[in-house]
């Protein structure tokens, strides 16, 4: 097989056809209005998305009974806020917010903030 093609193996989730790879560059798009969530993969056990915040926006403070976050700094910035913790994270640099743990996300930068979340297990909304 010639390397510089990309092949993509589909498979059945909870009935939406997925690619097993992704670009992460495909799911870095931003919302004027708020926080934007970008889908990049998601099982009946977890999901993986990239948020994309634009200076000034945050992700309110919350707390997830049952999943456990990770939240991984591609781009920007962020404070980032698990418990009584809060830090200020930068690119490459990785935060857990384990369940039950009030967690949230401020970009109070002037630069763009782009992060990597995995939730497991998925929420049941």
């Amino acid at each position: 097989m010639p390397s510089s093609l990309w092949y993509y193996r589909k498979r059945e989730v909870t009935g939406v056809a997925m690619s097993n790879f992704k670009k992460l560059a495909d799911a870095r798009q931003f919302s004027a209005e708020k926080m934007k969530k970008n889908g990049l993969f998601e099982t009946d056990r977890f999901f993986c998305d990239t948020y994309c915040f634009e200076p000034g926006q945050e992700q309110s403070a919350h707390t997830h009974a049952g999943q456990d976050k990770v939240y991984y700094v591609l781009e920007g910035k962020g404070l980032f806020t698990v418990g009584d913790e809060q830090r200020e994270l930068g690119a490459g640099e990785i935060v857990l917010a384990p369940a039950g743990q009030n967690h949230g996300v401020a970009n109070r930068s002037q630069q763009r903030l782009v992060t990597l979340v995995f939730v497991t297990p998925k929420p049941q909304h």
